[in-house]
C-alpha cells in the first residue's frame, strides 16, 4: 500500500538504534540541505526495520512522505508497485521531456506506444520524483523490497543511484537473503540486528501490561534474541502468570521464522469467514480493495467478517485498513492450504475486470488451477504480451513460465519456457535464463526453436563476458537453421564474427578462421538496409581467410555507406565494439568518431545505458589520440557511472591502462593493465590482453625503455589480430630501432608498407611515412618525418602528430641541427605537457634542454581539480544545451546539473558560460585541424546560453 502524510494512531517509543537514528537523522538532514540520499535497511524478519520506518517518518517534519509496500502477491505485475509509487505525482508527467513522457506512460499502460527501455523509465522516475522535492523535499520509505516486481525494484534502484543534489531521499527495508536480487547491494547500507539486552528488557517492559518479572525477561531477551517484533508480540500474548514467573514459558520462543508460526497460530484461531477474508486480502493487490470486497461477495462473506480481524489486533483500524504488519500478509498466505488458495483465487478472477486487468484475471485464474488447463495458458500467453507491451519482462517471464506449467502438449509447454528465457534474459536477469531453456530445450522440435535457445545461451555467455564459446554457439545455431531463415542467420554470424574478435586467440571448440569461412558462404543480404553490419562483418571476416586487400575495401566502403546513412541503429550485440574495430583496422579516424558518435547519440536517445557506456569507452580511445586527456578520462567516468547506474560491477581499470599510460601514471596503468591481463585469461578475451601490451607499450616508450617497448609490442605483432595487429606496427617499428633490433623494425615496416596504402587514409600514411623515417637512411628520413608531421595534421590525431614532431626534433638535434629540432620539439612539448601526457612531455623537455633551450614544466591548472563528471557537465554546457538538456543527456536532475555548474564557476573562476572554454583549456594544443567539439562528436544541436541556469 502507499500512504502520505503522518502516520495516524499512537506509536510505540523507538528504544535504542541508536546508530540507525544517526543515519536517519543524517539523511534528512542533507534533504534539507537541498542533497540526496539513500539508506538500505536490511535484518530478518521482525528485526525492527519497519519501525525504523516509522521513527523516520515521524522525524520527517516540513518533508513530503510517500510510502510504498511490497507485496508478494503483485510480483507478476511489472511495474505495479512503481505506479502505486508515482501516482500521487503522476499530474507531472506532461513536464517531462517527450521521450521519457512516452516511457513511463508506456510502462503504466497510459498510452499506446512501444515497449520502452527500463532506463528510460528510470530516469522518468527520477525526474518526477525530483521535480517534487523540488518544491518540498521528498522522503520516500519503501518496505519489503524483495516483494517489489523486479521492473519496479530495478527503476528505484535507478533512482537512487542517481541522487546527487535533489533535495530527494530513498530508505528501503529487506528481508535477509532476499534483498532485492542484489539491486541494492552497493548502496550504503545498515544491518538492523537485535537490541542490546538493556534495550531489549526496556521494550518488553513497554510491551508488558502487567508484571514481569526479572528471571523471565531476561529469558525472553536472550531467547528472542532481542528480535523486537518477537519481544512486543510476547509481551502482549503471554499470560500473566507466564510473565509473572508462576508457569513456563514456550520453547522455543518465536523469532525469525517462527513469527510466522505465530501469526498464523493467531490467524488460524478466528471465524472461518474472517480468515477467508483475511486470505482474499493477502492474495489480492492492496490498492484494490473494491475488487477484495467483490470477490468477498463472490464468496459469501458478510462485510461484518472484519471486524474480528480488526479486534485481533491483525488488521488497522479505518476504512482502508490493511494489515497490521507485513509479516502477518505472507503469514496468513503461506499458512493457506492449497484448496483454500485456489478457492481464494477463483474468487479473486471473478471479480477482475478483463477489460480493465487482463494480467490479474489471468494470473489469479493459473493460481485457482489443479493440473493442467489450456484454456488459463492462452490467457496467461495473452496476458504476457500485454507485459511485454509495457516493457514489464520480469512480468512476461513470469506468466510464459506458468502458461508452461498449465500446458497440456510437451512442444507447445517447451516454446513457452523459451519465450520465458527470452523475456528473462530482455528482463536483465541472466542466472534465471539456463534452468528455462534446460526445461525448454529437451522438446523443442523445430530446428529455428533449437537455434533461438542456442543464441540466447550463447547471449548470457557474452553478457557474463564469457566470450570464448560464444562463436561456436553460433556456429552450432546456425547449422540448426540451415537455409531456412537468412536473415536470423545473418544475425547470429554477426554475433560470432563479433565475439571472436573480441576473444582472439583464446576461441574454444572452434577457430576465427572457421567463423569466417561460414560468413564468407552465407548468402549474401539482398536489400540490406544502409544502417546494416554485414559489410563490416564481411570485411572482419575475409582478414581471417587470408584476403587482406578484399577486407580493407570490403570494410572502407561499409564505413563509407555507414557514415552517409540518414540513421543508424545498435544491435543485440552494441555496434559500437566492431565500428572501432574495423575503423581502427584501416586507420580511418574520422568515420570511428562520426559514426561510434552517432550510435552514442542513439543509445542515449533510447536509454540504451550498456550499449551508451561501450560507446562512449570506444570514443576516450579517439580524444587519447588526439591529446585530450582529460575529455578522455570524463568519457570513461561517465562511461562507469551508467554502468554504475544499471547495476553493474564495473572496474574502470579495465578501460583506463592506455589513458593511464599516456598520463604517465605507471603505478595505475602496470595495476589496470595487469587487471586487464588477469580478465582476459579468465573470460577468454584476447583483445583485452592485445590492449594491455599496447597500454604498456606506450608507457615504456614514453620512459624511453624501449627493451621492454618491444617485447610487449613483438607479442602483439605475432598474434596479427583486426585492429591491434595494425595499431602496433608503429610502436615496434620505433621499439625496434631504439635497441638496434633492424630486422625486426625492417619486418615491421613491410607488414606497415603492405597494409597503410591499402587503406590510404592519413592517419595510415602518416604513421606509414614516420616508421619510414626512423628506418631510412639520414638522407631520406627527413623527407618522411615532415611528410609524416603533414599528414597527421589533416585528422583530429594531436597526440600522434606530436608524437612525430617529438621524434623528429630528436632526429634533428642529434645531428646538430639545434635551432630546426628546437621548433619541433617546443610544439611537441607545449601538447604533450597541456595534454597532460607527462612522460612524453618530459622526453621533449629533455630534448630541449639538450638543445640548450629551457622549458618549464606548466604548473597544473585549476581546470584540472575539476572531476571527470564536472568536467562533463561543463563541456556540455559550453556547447550551448540548457540544464534540463544535460540532465536528459547524463541521466541526472537538473538540480544536479546546477550543483555541478556551481562549483565548475568557482573552481574555474568564472560567472558566464561562455568563458567555460577559455577557463578549461588556456592551453589547449594548436596545429593541425581543430578537434570535433563534444557536441559534434555525440551530436547534438548546439545553442548559445548566456545563463549559468538554463
Amino acid at each position: 500500500m502507499v500512504w502520505r502524510g503522518p502516520l495516524s494512531g499512537a506509536v510505540r517509543p523507538l528504544v535504542g538504534r541508536g546508530a540507525e537514528r544517526e543515519a536517519i537523522g543524517q539523511l534528512l538532514e542533507a534533504m534539507r540541505d537541498g542533497l540526496g540520499g539513500v539508506l538500505v535497511l536490511v535484518g530478518e524478519a521482525g528485526i525492527g526495520k519497519t519501525r525504523l520506518l516509522d521513527h523516520a517518518a515521524a522525524l520527517a517534519a516540513g518533508v513530503e512522505l510517500t510510502r510504498l509496500v511490497g507485496v508478494e502477491a503483485e510480483q507478476p505485475l511489472g511495474y505495479g508497485a512503481l505506479h502505486r509509487l508515482l501516482r500521487p505525482y503522476l499530474h507531472r508527467v506532461d513536464r517531462l521531456p517527450a521521450r521519457q513522457r512516452d516511457a513511463l506512460n508506456a510502462a503504466f499502460a497510459l498510452a499506446d506506444a512501444a515497449a520502452p527501455d527500463r532506463h528510460l523509465v528510470g530516469l522518468a522516475a527520477l525526474t518526477v520524483l525530483s521535480d517534487a522535492a523540488a518544491d518540498l523535499p521528498l522522503l520516500c520509505l519503501v518496505d519489503d523490497v524483495h516483494w517489489l516486481d523486479r521492473e519496479s525494484a530495478e527503476t528505484l534502484a535507478f533512482v537512487a543511484r542517481r541522487l546527487h543534489a535533489d533535495s530527494l531521499g530513498l530508505i528501503f527495508a529487506a528481508r535477509d537473503g532476499l534483498g532485492g536480487r542484489g539491486l541494492f547491494d552497493a548502496m550504503p547500507q545498515l544491518r538492523v540486528e537485535g537490541l542490546p539486552a538493556a534495550d531489549a528488557r526496556e521494550l518488553l517492559t513497554l510491551a508488558v501490561p502487567g508484571h514481569l518479572d526479572p528471571a523471565v525477561a531476561d529469558r525472553i531477551v536472550a531467547g528472542t534474541g532481542g528480535n523486537p517484533l518477537a519481544l512486543i508480540e510476547l509481551g502482549a500474548h503471554l499470560g500473566a502468570e507466564q510473565l509473572a514467573g508462576v508457569e513456563p514459558i514456550p520453547e522455543p520462543l518465536p523469532v525469525g521464522r517462527l513469527l510466522e508460526e505465530h501469526f498464523r497460530q493467531s490467524v488460524v484461531a478466528l471465524p472461518p469467514d474472517t480468515l477467508t477474508l483475511l486470505q482474499l486480502m493477502a492474495a489480492a493487490p492492496t490498492d484494490d480493495m473494491a475488487m477484495v470486497w467483490h470477490a468477498a461477495g463472490v464468496l459469501g462473506l458478510p462485510a461484518r467478517a472484519a471486524v474480528a480481524a480488526v479486534d485481533a489486533g491483525i488488521l488497522n483500524h479505518g476504512a482502508g485498513g490493511g494489515f497490521r504488519h507485513p509479516l502477518i500478509r505472507s503469514s496468513v498466505y503461506a499458512a493457506a492450504s492449497g484448496d483454500e488458495r485456489r478457492r481464494i483465487h477463483t474468487a479473486l478472477a471473478a471479480a477482475s475486470d478483463p477489460a480493465r486487468v487482463p494480467d490479474r484475471r489471468a494470473w489469479h485464474r493459473a493460481e485457482a488451477v489443479l493440473g493442467t488447463d489450456d484454456s488459463a495458458a492462452a490467457d496467461l500467453d495473452a496476458a504476457s504480451d500485454w507485459a511485454r507491451a509495457r516493457g514489464g519482462y520480469s512480468a512476461q517471464a513470469l506468466f510464459l513460465s506458468k502458461a508452461a506449467e498449465l500446458t497440456t502438449d510437451p512442444a507447445r509447454r517447451a516454446e513457452r519456457y523459451l519465450a520465458a528465457a527470452q523475456a528473462r534474459l530482455a528482463s536483465g536477469d541472466h542466472t534465471a535464463v539456463p534452468p528455462l531453456l534446460d526445461l525448454a530445450v529437451p522438446a523443442l522440435d523445430r530446428p529455428a526453436a533449437r537455434a533461438r535457445a542456442l543464441r540466447i545461451r550463447a547471449t548470457v555467455e557474452l553478457f557474463n563476458a564469457r566470450i570464448a564459446q560464444v562463436p561456436a554457439m553460433m556456429l552450432d545455431a546456425v547449422a540448426e537453421l540451415t537455409d531456412a531463415d537468412p536473415q536470423t542467420t545473418r544475425e547470429l554470424l554477426y554475433e560470432a564474427v563479433h565475439a571472436a574478435v573480441i576473444a582472439g586467440g583464446s576461441v574454444y571448440r572452434t577457430t576465427s578462421a572457421a567463423v569466417a569461412a561460414a560468413v564468407i558462404a552465407a548468402p549474401p543480404e539482398r536489400d540490406d538496409p544502409p544502417w546494416s553490419p554485414g559489410g563490416l562483418i564481411e570485411g572482419l571476416a575475409l582478414r581471417p581467410a587470408g584476403s587482406y586487400r578484399n577486407s580493407v575495401t570490403t570494410i572502407r566502403a561499409a564505413l563509407a555507406r555507414l557514415r552517409s546513412a540518414t540513421e543508424l541503429r545498435n544491435l543485440a550485440s552494441p555496434f559500437s565494439v566492431v565500428v572501432s574495430i574495423a575503423a581502427t583496422e584501416v586507420w580511418d579516424i574520422e568515420a570511428y568518431t562520426e559514426i561510434v558518435g552517432r550510435l552514442a547519440a542513439v543509445d542515449r536517445a533510447h536509454g540504451a545505458l550498456y550499449a551508451l557506456s561501450l560507446s562512449l569507452s570506444d570514443l576516450a580511445y579517439t580524444e587519447i589520440w588526439n591529446g585530450r586527456l582529460a575529455t578522455a578520462e570524463a568519457l570513461y567516468a561517465e562511461a562507469d557511472d551508467y554502468g554504475t547506474a544499471i547495476g553493474l560491477t564495473t572496474h574502470g581499470d579495465l578501460r583506463r591502462g592506455l589513458l593511464y599510460a599516456w598520463m604517465g601514471r605507471e603505478e595505475e596503468a602496470r595495476a589496470a593493465t595487469a587487471r586487464m591481463e588477469a580478465v582476459a585469461g579468465s573470460h577468454g578475451m584476447g583483445l583485452l590482453r592485445q590492449l594491455a601490451l599496447h597500454a604498456l607499450c606506450i608507457l615504456e616508450l614514453g620512459r624511453g625503455r624501449y627493451d621492454g617497448a618491444l617485447r610487449h609490442a613483438l607479442a602483439v605483432y605475432q598474434e596479427d589480430a583486426p585492429s591491434q595487429g595494425n595499431q602496433v606496427l608503429p610502436l615496434l617499428v620505433e621499439a625496434a630501432v631504439r635497441t638496434g633490433d633492424r630486422h625486426t623494425a625492417v619486418l615491421a615496416l613491410e607488414r606497415l608498407e603492405a597494409r597503410a596504402p591499402l587503406a590510404g587514409t592519413p592517419w595510415a600514411l602518416g604513421l606509414l611515412a614516420r616508421c619510414r623515417a626512423l628506418v631510412a637512411e639520414d638522407a631520406e628520413a627527413e623527407k618522411w618525418y615532415a611528410e609524416s608531421i603533414d599528414l597527421l595534421g589533416r585528422v583530429p590525431l594531436a597526440a600522434e602528430r606530436a608524437r612525430s614532431r617529438l621524434l623528429f626534433g630528436e632526429w634533428l638535434r642529434r645531428r646538430k641541427r639545434r635551432s630546426e629540432a628546437r621548433t619541433h620539439l617546443r610544439a611537441a612539448h607545449e601538447l604533450f605537457e597541456a595534454a597532460g601526457a607527462a612522460l612524453f612531455a618530459e622526453r621533449a623537455r629533455t630534448e630541449l634542454l639538450a638543445t640548450g633551450e629551457t622549458a618549464r614544466r606548466r604548473a597544473p591548472g585549476t581546470r584540472l581539480e575539476l572531476t571527470p563528471q564536472e568536467r562533463q557537465v561543463a563541456l556540455l554546457a559550453v556547447s550551448g544545451l540548457t540544464n534540463a538538456e544535460i540532465a536528459s543527456r547524463l541521466y541526472i536532475t537538473t538540480s544536479t546539473v546546477e550543483f555541478h555548474l556551481t562549483k565548475v564557476f568557482r573552481k574555474l573562476g568564472v560567472t558566464s558560460r561562455r568563458k567555460i572554454a577559455a577557463a578549461l583549456d588556456p592551453a589547449a594544443p594548436t596545429g593541425g585541424p581543430p578537434a570535433p567539439p563534444l557536441s559534434e562528436v555525440l551530436r547534438v544541436t548546439p545553442r548559445t546560453r548566456p545563463t549559468a541556469h538554463g
